[in-house]
């Protein structure tokens, strides 16, 4: 074998390797977005669905209830005082409700925290629906502050399908705040 055969068979493995390394860090990159987007369809580890008015709207309101559960915690050292204003509520399965927590920051210079949210258990999590949520955006409290957050929320009818969930008849929406990465 000729020395330039084996300089181009070299060359394209090389080439090849590269791209798949290529292809690995693009992958790499990208897995927490595709991950997130993941979760919000399939209702994967407790993630709720986010819909709007409109869609909203559109659902039927069942004869069965639900028994709502409410958690609210904030991080280790973050100088908050986050509860929910009730910590259970009764529900039509389909109607509208609204949930309000409570947040007041005790520290003396304004605070801006980021909460993450889940549903348990995890099965309900496809559908257990927000329209409107405090956890859509931060939220900023400045030093004594106490403000009030609304969640507007739905438990969706097909639920009662779903042989994993249709004898389930309490949801636990929990949250913790966590201070801003820029805090």
């Amino acid at each position: 074998m000729s020395a330039r055969l084996i300089d181009n068979r070299n060359r394209r493995v090389g080439l090849i390797f590269l791209g798949v390394a290529v292809l690995m860090v693009g992958l790499g990159y990208a897995a927490v977005p595709l991950y997130r987007m993941f979760c919000q369809v399939t209702g994967l580890d407790g993630t709720t669905q986010r819909v709007t008015e409109a869609e909203a709207a559109k659902v039927f309101v069942a004869e069965d209830t639900m028994s709502i559960r409410f958690d609210a915690n904030v991080e280790r050292g973050m100088p908050w005082n986050f509860r929910p204003e009730h910590t259970t509520d009764t529900v039509s399965i389909g109607a509208r409700d609204m949930a309000i927590f409570l947040a007041k920051n005790e520290s003396d210079h304004p605070i801006t925290g980021t909460a993450s949210f889940n549903v348990s258990p995890v099965q309900a999590g496809k559908y257990f629906n927000k329209i409107q949520c405090f956890c859509f955006t931060d939220q900023t409290l400045q030093a004594g502050q106490e403000m009030r957050m609304p969640v507007l929320y739905y438990v969706d009818p097909a639920i009662l399908d779903d042989p994993d969930t249709r004898d389930l008849r309490q949801i636990t929406l929990s949250y913790t705040f966590y201070a801003h990465e820029d805090e």
